[in-house]
């Protein structure tokens, strides 16, 4: 009865995480040993509780039944565990977090550096890249995501907002007329960040209409930071965080072009896998580093 309540157990984690990889991780065993006492589970009932693909994992009819039966009751042992070890416990264990490399330079660094001196139990695996990471076949427990007019689920949270300014170096708008309006810099030498490089920017004014133009890119990079050295070089103008300009606006070897005009911000917020158990790692993760309210 013992082993199969542990073979119950492990197949419930293998269905929350998507995967025998992901239910290894936090069961602290190799996936052959998960997939194994799956087999196992499926041997001694006689069914098929899983179908396998090299993709993913998908429940049969008896898997869904058997899984239907047995979540309350884990869930009821994870909570009371969970708050019986919450004031004493050291949360240890690994969460793998993608984010884009444009946040290097933004509040969140410092935020995951707090995280991190707190919970010293806690490897934290960054993954910075500007090109949009899965969170399911990468294998990530946390996302963090940069949108404008996102979708909002129960396995979302924001974080915080992104100003966003236009800007070219002095030295290129000298050599260019003066602008009044959005309009004006359509055919300007545009430099664009490549995964958002179909999104064509909105400008607003009070009192004035938005207005969408659609530039063509002169120069298309996959990093962030790139297009933004680019425009301060003097390669042309582009589209970036606001932080990014500041010191360089002071100075005076960047300007802000149609400072009366605003872009949407961006929205920086925390996606994760919707199965993801109620209680862990990536609830604490969230919670500490997000201003709203518990996942709880």
């Amino acid at each position: 009865m013992l082993d199969q309540l542990r073979q119950v157990a492990i197949f419930a984690k293998t269905i929350d995480h998507g995967s025998f990889r992901g239910a290894a991780r936090e069961l602290g065993l190799s996936p052959s040993v998960v997939s194994h006492h799956v087999s196992q589970l499926e041997e001694h009932l006689g069914v098929a509780l899983i179908y396998r693909t090299t993709r993913k994992l998908a429940l049969t009819k008896e898997g869904e039944r058997l899984l239907a039966s047995t979540h309350p009751l884990f869930e009821a042992v994870e909570d009371a565990l969970s708050e019986l070890s919450d004031s004493s416990s050291n949360p240890s264990g690994e969460l793998r977090v993608a984010t884009p490399s444009i946040l290097i330079h933004s509040q969140l660094t410092d935020t995951l550096a707090t995280f991190s001196l707190q919970h010293p139990g806690i490897k934290l695996l960054l993954d910075y890249s500007d090109e949009r990471q899965d969170i399911i076949s990468g294998g990530y427990d946390i996302a963090i995501r940069m949108g404008v007019n996102r979708k909002r689920s129960s396995a979302t949270r924001t974080l915080f907002q992104i100003e966003r300014r236009l800007v070219a170096s002095s030295g290129y708008l000298e050599k260019c007329a003066k602008v009044t309006k959005p309009q004006d810099v359509e055919n300007w030498d545009w430099i664009k960040l490549a995964p958002v490089s179909h999104i064509k920017p909105i400008f607003r004014k009070s009192k004035s209409k938005p207005v969408k133009i659609k530039p063509t890119a002169h120069i298309t990079a996959n990093d962030a930071l790139a297009v933004y050295h680019l425009a301060r070089a003097g390669a042309g103008l582009a589209v970036v965080p606001e932080f990014f300009a500041d010191e360089d606006v002071k100075s005076g070897a960047v300007q802000y072009v149609l400072p009366g005009w605003k872009l949407e911000p961006i929205e920086v917020f925390a996606e994760w896998p919707s199965n993801a158990p109620k209680y862990g790692l990536i609830n604490l993760f969230v919670d500490a580093i997000s201003p709203s309210r518990s996942l709880r």
